[in-house]
Formats: structure tokens, sequence, C-alpha cells
């Protein structure tokens, strides 16, 4: 990569704009690797997805961990708020993080104001030799403000790519790329070389796809019957379950080699759609949102003192696993628990007249596990039967709320990256930052040009796009 090297350790304030692929990550590892400093240089980034990937790369590439330090930007501005609590001025409620929109603000806010004061500057300058943030495109205007004070008192590079800007804070607006960012950090290099591509003998793939950023910046549309023979176009019909039956056979059809993962990428406003679609793909897995949102309302809402406990496990359990047949299930278990059914109930319904027997959570976690042992069941979202199951053993054991149990398990889950499988589906939101060798894109023309672009940059061997036309505008 020596055609392309640029020395982070040389840039005192600017920014590297870094194309998807691009070798952004060996230039932080290059960096790191080289510091001879006493003290490490701050590493931050925006999720902790990315904290968990980023620490496994540096850890490969033989990166001493004592050369740096790597935290998220709200991750490490939660750690120098509670080390000057009374400075911050910061509510102890506001750590706990009950409501997050809120707290997140609130601690941007509090962390903005103490590094303003220039209180700590001599304990930061004793802390830390120099500034790197990865993945600035995903930056707040809030966290933008902690890094520009940052930069008063060290060296500070950005990298980051416009184009993959996809986050949303509510409250708290993404600070804009050219308004906020380059004014404070201008551009000192813009990375070129589709690395991620060259490395698969994939050059034309990879010039393709730089060719097609461009395109999307300029608002112009993509004229996929351009394309190299890595990409395949496949036109989508105006009926909708046609289509989507239709997809669901082409990907079953996908052969994949012994080294080769898949990325299946749909519609982030519709994670219902993306299970559904996950269900009925041999072997596939749905990506879960760290927050597991679904898992705690679950774990909220159910009432083991309640017999419509039953059904709304089964229910969840039907959104968990492929094959369950919840409603059939709960029919031939009312017939078993009124004595009307003539065939001998099965284990699955064993479990669950035992469960009806007595509502509780070891009782719900042994059910739980008889509907994935059944024969024709498919677990599809195995992030999330894990937890439930770890859930209901921890209440089983100790008498904990499941509720505060889910809540604590999706904390954990934060700080865990997520592992592809074989095949995985998800939306661009979930899957930025995960790579395969294929990958698939359901319904293109529905994406704006930023998560067109985060999807098409996905797979590093093929692509395969469906929409109902051969030039695909973004919206």
């Amino acid at each position: 990569m020596s055609n392309v090297f640029v020395d982070l350790l040389a840039i005192d304030k600017g920014t590297v704009t870094a194309p998807a692929g691009c070798g952004k990550t060996y230039l932080i590892a290059d960096a790191l690797r080289r510091h001879k400093g006493e003290k490490p240089i701050l590493l931050l980034t925006h999720t902790n997805a990315g904290v968990v990937a980023l620490r496994k790369i540096l850890f490969d590439a033989g990166v001493s961990a004592e050369k740096y330090r790597l935290l998220t930007i709200d991750g490490w501005a939660i750690k120098l708020v509670s080390t000057f609590p009374q400075r911050s001025e910061i509510k102890t409620d506001t750590l706990l993080l009950r409501n997050p929109a809120d707290d997140y603000l609130n601690i941007r806010k509090a962390t903005g104001k103490l590094l303003k004061s220039k209180h700590i500057d001599d304990a930061l300058k004793a802390t830390y030799s120099r500034i790197i943030v990865d993945e600035y495109q995903d930056c707040s205007i809030g966290q933008h403000f902690i890094v520009c004070c940052l930069s008063i008192v060290f060296p500070t590079c950005l990298l980051g790519d416009p184009l993959q800007a996809i986050f949303d804070f509510g409250g708290d607006k993404l600070a804009s790329w050219e308004d906020h960012v380059v004014k404070c950090f201008p551009v000192c290099k813009t990375l070129n070389t589709p690395w991620r591509w060259n490395n698969q003998s994939k050059n034309g793939f990879g010039s393709w796809l730089l060719d097609a950023r461009s395109k999307l910046e300029a608002e112009q549309p993509i004229d996929l019957g351009q394309s190299p023979d890595e990409v395949k176009w496949i036109q989508t019909s105006e009926t909708t379950d046609f289509q989507a039956q239709a997809q669901v056979d082409v990907v079953n059809k996908i052969e994949l080699a012994d080294d080769e993962k898949l990325l299946i990428i749909g519609e982030s406003k519709n994670p219902k759609s993306q299970r559904k679609f996950a269900s009925k793909i041999k072997g596939a897995v749905a990506i879960e949102s760290v927050d597991l949102k679904d898992f705690v309302e679950f774990a909220k809402n159910i009432d083991f003192t309640s017999i419509d406990s039953l059904k709304t496990l089964v229910d969840f359990a039907g959104t968990l696993m492929a094959g369950v047949g919840a409603p059939k299930m709960l029919k031939r278990i009312d017939s078993l628990n009124k004595r009307t059914a003539r065939k001998e109930p099965t284990e699955v319904e064993k479990a669950a007249l035992q469960f009806l027997d007595k509502l509780c959570p070891r009782n719900a976690g042994h059910l739980l596990s008889e509907i994935n042992r059944q024969s024709g069941v498919r677990v599809c979202r195995p992030a999330i039967l894990r937890a439930c199951l770890n859930a209901f053993q921890q209440c089983a054991s100790d008498g904990s709320d499941l509720h505060e149990v889910a809540v604590n398990l999706r904390e954990q889950n934060r700080l865990i990256g997520r592992p592809s499988a074989k095949k995985s589906v998800g939306s661009t939101l979930l899957l930025k930052g995960l790579e395969a060798e294929v990958c698939v894109i359901l319904n293109a023309d529905r994406l704006n040009k930023n998560n067109l672009y985060v999807a098409m940059t996905r797979g590093s061997r093929r692509l395969i796009i469906f929409s109902p036309t051969r030039c695909i505008k973004p919206s």
C-alpha cells in the first residue's frame, strides 16, 4: 500500500476522506504501530460494534494495546464526566442511561462544557499524546464539539466518508461534512485505491464502485447495464408478493464457496421484512440491532401471573424461529389442556403444559428450548434466542426481575460485535462495518444515495442487485 501511504501521525489538524475499502483501517493500524510516544493515542469511533471490530483488526495486525486507548466518543465522554462529576456538573441519574436519548445528549453537553473550560487540559495532556477519530461521518454535532475541543489540546486526525453517513441521532443531528467537519479539519488526503477488491483480484469491480461513488455524489444515475461481470442486476416485478418470493428463490440458489459469506441487505425501516426474509433463506440469520428492542419489550410485557403468557411466549418464539407454527401449536395445547385431544402430547406440548401448570421463567426457558429442538424448526434470530434463554435462566436461579435482566443483557450486547454468519440478513445500518465476499441488495431503488453506496460496497467478490429498472437513481 506504499503508493497510497498517508502518515496520520504527521497530521496536526485535518481529515482523511476514506471511501469504503480504500485502506483506512490499514493506515490507522500502521500509525499506531509506528507510534513511539510514552503516552498512548486516544482512538475514538462511533459505535461499540466498531470498537470491537477495530480492536480485533489491531490485535491481528500485531499492534500493542499499550499504544492506544480505544473507545466510542460517547463511551469516552461518560468516562470523563464520571471522573470529574463536580466539574462537569453531571447528574448521577444521567449516567444510569435510563433515558438514553436524553441522557447521551446531556452527557455530550456536559463533556463539551468541561473541555471548553480548559480546567482539565493538564490531566488530558498527561494521559494521551494525540487523537485519531474513525468513521467521522457518523458524528453528531454534540460529538463534533467534543472533538473540536480536544483538537485544541492535541494533534487530531479524522477519517471518514460523507457518503457513508447513514445514522440518525434524533435530537442531536449529524455534523455537516462541509459546514462543520471540513471547516474545522481541512481535508489532507482522499484515498482512491480500492484495496478491498484489488486484494481479491477484482480490480475492475473496485474501480467501478469508485466511479459509482462519484456518480452518487453528483446525484447521477448508475447504469447497471454497464457494470463489470461481478455485478448482476435482476429486474423486480411491481407485484409485491411475487417480487418477494422471486427474490427468495434467487437468493436460495446462490452457491457459496467454503471461504465465502453472504450479506443480504433489506429495507432499513422494515425490520420485520428482514426477519421474514431470513426465515425463508436456507441457513440465514437476521442481524439484530444492539438495543434488542423487541426482546426488551417482550421481557417487559410477559406476565407470569396470567395464562395469556403462554400465547405471548409462543408467538415470540415464532418470530425467532422458522417452522414454529404458533397458531397451530396454541390450538393443540388448548385441546390437550381441556383433555379433548386424542393424540398423546409431544415433548414440546408437554413443556407447554408444564408451563401452564406453573407459569415461571424456568418453565418458560424449558418450553423455548423444546421448541428449538423440534423437528423442522430453524433458528433465524440466534442472538435474541440466546438472550431470552439466558434471561430466563438468570431469573430462575436468583429471582431477578425479567425486564431488569433484559436491560442488563442489552447493555452487555452493546459491547459485543455482530459476528456474521455464513448468510446474514439486515439493513445497511446493521451491516455497516461488516464485509462478505457476496452481497445481495433487495429493492435497491428504495435506498437513498448514502445507503445504496454502503450496501454496494459490502461485497468483495460479487454483488447482486434487485431493482425494477436497470438505471438506479437513488431517492
